[in-house]
């Protein structure tokens, strides 16, 4: 009888307890947990996708609240007919250094296998409960494996920018992964999450003196382009940054994207305003797009620029007028200097962002 009365209490206290294991979801509101990878709880617009928060295809796209020994990492809106994300959307409070020794993982909701938190297609309760039948709607490790294309498993929530070991291990799924080609994926790609992650690092301090950032990073699919006639191959990439600036007191804002081919030597990713990036989209998705809540600025960018020795400095640059003065923007480099609003960094200041490498 007792045995009978302690299984009843507990399906009630289970019963009680908020959905917060549900790992695919409706609308990423659906989890607090999850919604407070947006900024104000706003996910971005993308026509014919995603729109005011609601999927608009959704036997095709499917948000995930990424989930990783039960904590929600980041969330990702997947596509399961290209079998690549559409985006995923993180915060940034710091990083730690060096590469896990973690295998890829799927999320095994999107097969309908009934496990909450991503798991590596070889798990023994994954093929149990899957029927050792194929994995259909998502990337799987073979889909890269021994590919001819030189392509890489090209994190959008990249490891490097991962607060602890288990942040990023969460990022070694291949719901977060595009096919990328390495000498981009290791090159120009590489080089500005780097230096990215460490603008976000000195610039983006809220009130409290804490480092966050809001950052989102997407990806453009081809139209016929694909890994193992399987998986598409995106066009482009694109990434983008909004926080709070305590020195400035006011909220700042930019944006990268590169095209998604071998790079040539030299090649650079230019910062660029989140305006001109949501100008950009709007090409591809119609208008509409929006990348983030209305407090983000979209004609002004912190960005970072380098002066004839090399090093990297942080300023404030208005980007409506296509010619800016090199007299100007050197004054106001010495001036942001000079007060201490903008933080300077050196490339020996170091970055492992060699940690998203495959």
């Amino acid at each position: 009888m007792m045995g009978v009365l302690n299984h009843l209490s507990t399906l009630l206290l289970l019963s009680l307890l908020p959905p917060a294991l549900s790992h695919v979801v409706v609308k990423f509101s659906d989890v607090p947990d999850c919604e407070k990878f947006f900024l104000d709880g706003t996910t971005p617009n993308l026509p014919g996708i995603l729109v005011d928060g609601t999927v608009q295809d959704q036997n095709r796209y499917k948000p995930i609240c990424q989930l990783f020994k039960y904590i929600y990492r980041f969330a990702t809106l997947y596509d399961t007919t290209n079998r690549i994300p559409v985006f995923s959307a993180y915060t940034f409070t710091g990083y730690t250094k060096g590469r896990p020794d973690e295998p890829w993982m799927i999320e095994p909701q999107l097969e309908n296998i009934d496990i909450k938190e991503m798991k590596t297609q070889g798990d023994k309760k994954v093929k149990e409960l899957n029927n050792n039948k194929a994995v259909t709607h998502q990337a799987v490790d073979t889909d890269y494996e021994l590919n001819k294309m030189k392509l890489d498993r090209g994190h959008l929530f990249p490891c490097s920018h991962a607060p602890d070991d288990d942040a990023k291990r969460s990022t070694f799924t291949l719901t977060n992964a595009v096919p990328q080609y390495e000498k981009f994926n290791r090159g120009s790609w590489k080089t500005m999450e780097c230096r990215v992650r460490k603008f976000l690092e000195l610039n983006c301090k809220d009130n409290n003196d804490q480092i966050k950032a809001y950052v989102v990073t997407g990806a453009v699919p081809s139209h016929s382009n694909t890994l193992n006639k399987r998986v598409n191959i995106p066009d482009h990439l694109w990434t983008a940054y909004c926080c709070y600036n305590n020195n400035l007191k006011q909220w700042v804002a930019g944006a990268h994207w590169g095209e998604n081919v071998q790079d040539t030597k030299g090649k650079t990713l230019n910062p660029e305003t989140l305006g001109a990036l949501e100008g950009e989209l709007n090409k591809i998705y119609n208008v509409g797009v929006k990348v983030f809540h209305d407090k983000c600025p979209r004609t002004v960018v912190l960005s970072v620029l380098e002066d004839e020795t090399g090093r990297n400095l942080e300023s404030v640059e208005e980007v409506g007028k296509k010619r800016v003065r090199e007299r100007s923007r050197e004054r106001s480099i010495k001036m942001a200097r000079r007060t201490g609003e903008l933080k300077e960094c050196d490339e020996e200041d170091g970055c492992d962002c060699d940690c998203d490498e495959k």
